[in-house]
């Protein structure tokens, strides 16, 4: 890590399928908050790889698109994540100390291929929920794991997944319950980031704070195909160098470029991606 970068920190909170004109319509008080210390915008999702939660996080991840990662589906296997490995992994190959997790086994564990985050993370709920209601037990302690984590920790570079918001979609699609769902992981990502902001050096740290969808829905919910709505992802971020309008070109690959750029770590590959600034 360089010399500034120890009292910078970053915490990315990846929330599974978004779609964004329900996120507008939404009460998120906390995405809000960041959206007027920062900026929160409309992405497209690079048309490189499908709407599908595997690439999209992939992408997110690595800062390079499908056709580099090899991720086109939820199955992982075959993957380059080795030749081009996600901002935690760099993180820590440059001294950082990192933290992940999730309720999507794909993202931390070796489940069909994974994981993402080549260092892996924490599974709370230990398996992928089998329903609804397991999901919404599984998101909150996912939170909670966050929340006591960041909290106390020395943690450079954090990754905390929501997947309640997607699994609505598909179960029932864009329903009152599907915003209800948007509305609780932003509850969630409040809490987490209340935990930090409570961190007895937190007056000396500097934090960066982005929050990314992997994709959109259809109308019918569902995902895949190539509907505006499916493919319209966004992005919000605050912090230290974050600009206060989106940038006028964004990239879901461009959150791995923001964190190493935030944390003075020079990339080691091309990437898609740029810092937002």
């Amino acid at each position: 890590m360089t010399e500034h970068s120890i009292r910078d920190h970053v915490v990315v909170f990846g929330v599974d399928g978004v779609r964004y004109d329900t996120l507008r319509a939404a009460r998120t008080p906390t995405l809000d908050a960041i959206e007027a210390a920062g900026f929160l915008a409309p992405v497209r999702v690079n048309d490189a790889g499908p709407t599908i939660s595997g690439p999209g996080w992939a992408t997110i991840a690595t800062g390079v698109l499908a056709d580099r990662h090899g991720i086109y589906g939820n199955d992982l296997r075959g993957h380059h994540l080795a030749k081009y490995p996600d901002f935690l992994t760099r993180v820590r190959q440059r001294g950082g100390t990192t933290y992940a997790s999730g309720c999507w086994p794909q993202l931390v564990t070796d489940t069909l291929g994974g994981p993402i985050f080549l260092g892996g993370g924490r599974l709370p709920y230990g398996e992928d929920p089998p329903t609804l209601p397991a999901w919404h037990d599984a998101d909150q302690m996912v939170a909670d794991d966050a929340a006591k984590v960041l909290g106390g920790d020395s943690i450079s570079a954090a990754f905390v997944y929501f997947g309640l918001p997607d699994v609505v979609a598909h179960d029932q699609g864009l329903t009152p319950a599907y915003a209800e769902a948007i509305e609780s992981s932003d509850r969630r990502i409040g809490q987490v980031i209340a935990a930090i902001e409570n961190r007895p050096g937190f007056a000396a740290e500097r934090w960066t704070v982005i929050a990314v969808t992997d994709h959109g829905h259809a109308d019918e919910g569902g995902h895949g195909g190539e509907s505006e709505p499916e493919r319209t992802a966004w992005i919000a971020a605050s912090g230290p160098g974050v600009p206060t309008r989106p940038p006028a070109r964004l990239e879901q690959a461009d959150v791995h470029a923001h964190v190493l750029a935030a944390l003075g770590v020079a990339p080691e590959s091309a990437l898609a991606g740029r810092p937002f600034a």
